[in-house]
């Protein structure tokens, strides 16, 4: 079955095509590591996982790699402002490396828990790079793409003219709102980028390194990084480049520009770009401390998998509200498929082939359209509901169905049981065993009213959390 994705490139739709039969080269813009990663950020690298899956689910080979950018992010995308991992360490005390091994270790744990395999992932650093990227900066300087000012060398916009229309942003505006609130710097445009920085001998860097064809010490750009880790480890063009939708307008055009004059290839068919998650409104930023953590929801007490349903009930390109209410929701929709899949379990009728071939045909239909997560959960709920299908054949259908998911549905939900939630679960079963149902349903009511669902079996009383 054909795939179709929305590339935000040519912002249409288009049939799926790889650069080699059968294999994926897919990138993804990883996390900076100067500081926990948030919800919103999260969902970028659920949505990658996804779509990895679902490349998987066709039959591909994915190689997947996703960024740890530990040098050379400024707090401005307009190249002016301290290094966000210099700017922390300087906080805490600590060395850069201190940091951005605490936060790389801290990312790696989020994605453990929203059930991200980390071992079908390379995470290349971009400190371990410098030389590549110093690398493909002399390429472009040797074209007569580069100047140099009295902080850094930047790539001249101007020498590459598709630049003002990438993603089809009319930068000629953007152009005039940069001269507007950021400082020339001896910038031939205000739209052109750095792809190195001088070290300032004040600023006393942590991590600095000799200049491309300078004796000045320095660091590199921001995007830099991506293009040259992109060519050392998928090659010249890949197949798919993925990141938020606030990459676009420079992060991702400017990795485009200096990609495409250094090696005079695309550096990626297909782009595809994840909406935002939003807390009131307001896209979750840490600089505006609106952030929550995926820490913060494990907190509540919260399954961490319920944040995963969440994210893909909505479709990955459309922006999504966040709030408590709709997480609980999650998780107790989250809990309902595990209990149905335990009471499907019970049962061993025949399997309908036809059934599967059909439904499973159906949910391909659906995730090879742009990844349509909702129409798949929706699917999920109506092979619950749905009378016409054994009970052995929802089983199948839906485990099979969360190699995309990603919702570890074959797992039993399992609660953890107090010492007095034992004792009321254990005098709820005698009342029953006594016909004593008053005492029963004031027993149920309790456990209840403690957040859990009570289910009467064969074998007592079984409880779910709410």
């Amino acid at each position: 079955m054909d795939i179709y994705l929305k590339n935000s490139l040519t912002n249409s739709k288009e049939k799926f095509e790889p650069l080699k039969e059968g294999e994926v080269l897919m990138y993804n813009c990883g996390p900076t590591v100067y500081n926990y990663a948030h919800i919103g950020n999260l969902r970028s690298y659920i949505f990658a996982d996804s779509l990895r899956r679902m490349f998987e689910w066709n039959n591909y080979k994915v190689k997947q790699v996703i960024n740890i950018t530990d040098v050379g992010h400024l707090t401005s995308d307009g190249d002016i402002g301290e290094d966000k991992v210099e700017k922390e360490a300087k906080k805490e005390g600590k060395s850069a490396k201190d940091i951005t091994k605490f936060y790389t270790e801290s990312f790696f744990e989020d994605l453990d828990k929203l059930n991200i395999p980390k071992n079908q992932i390379e995470f290349p650093r971009a400190s371990d790079y410098i030389q590549k990227q110093k690398e493909m900066i002399c390429i472009l300087e040797e074209k007569n793409f580069t100047y140099k000012t009295e902080d850094g060398i930047y790539f001249n916009t101007s020498k590459y003219p598709e630049y003002k229309n990438l993603f089809g942003i009319n930068r000629t505006m953007l152009d005039e709102e940069f001269a507007r609130v950021i400082p020339a710097s001896g910038k031939k445009n205000h739209l052109d980028f750095a792809l190195w920085k001088f070290s300032k001998p004040e600023d006393k860097r942590l991590q600095q390194w000799e200049s491309p064809n300078d004796e000045r010490m320095g660091f590199p750009g921001w995007h830099i990084e991506c293009s040259a880790m992109v060519k050392e480890l998928l090659g010249e063009t890949i197949d798919i480049h993925t990141g938020g939708t606030d990459h676009i307008p420079v992060h991702h055009t400017n990795e485009i520009a200096q990609s495409i004059c250094a090696n005079e290839k695309p550096l990626a068919k297909y782009w595809l770009h994840n909406a935002f998650l939003n807390v009131e409104a307001e896209k979750m930023s840490k600089s505006e401390g609106n952030f929550i953590r995926l820490q913060s929801i494990i907190d509540q007490k919260i399954n961490p998998l319920a944040f995963r349903y969440l994210i893909l009930t909505a479709h990955y390109s459309s922006q999504l509200q966040f709030s408590w209410d709709a997480l609980k929701g999650s998780e107790t929709a989250l809990n309902k498929i595990h209990t149905k899949l335990e009471e499907f379990e019970q049962n061993s009728d025949e399997s309908n082939e036809k059934d599967l071939v059909n439904t499973k045909e159906k949910f391909t239909k659906f995730i090879n359209d742009n990844l349509d997560t909702p129409k798949a959960l929706a699917l999920v709920w109506e092979i619950i509901k749905d009378e016409n299908i054994s009970p052995s054949d929802k089983k199948t259908l839906i485990l099979d169905f969360d190699k995309i998911l990603g919702l570890d549905l074959g797992k039993k939900n399992t609660v953890t049981i107090s010492k007095e939630l034992k004792k009321m679960i254990e005098s709820r079963d005698e009342a029953r065993e006594n016909k004593d149902w008053q005492t029963s349903d004031r027993l149920r009511k309790d456990i209840e009213n403690m957040g859990f669902e009570v289910k009467d079996t064969e074998e007592g009383t079984q409880i779910y959390k709410k």
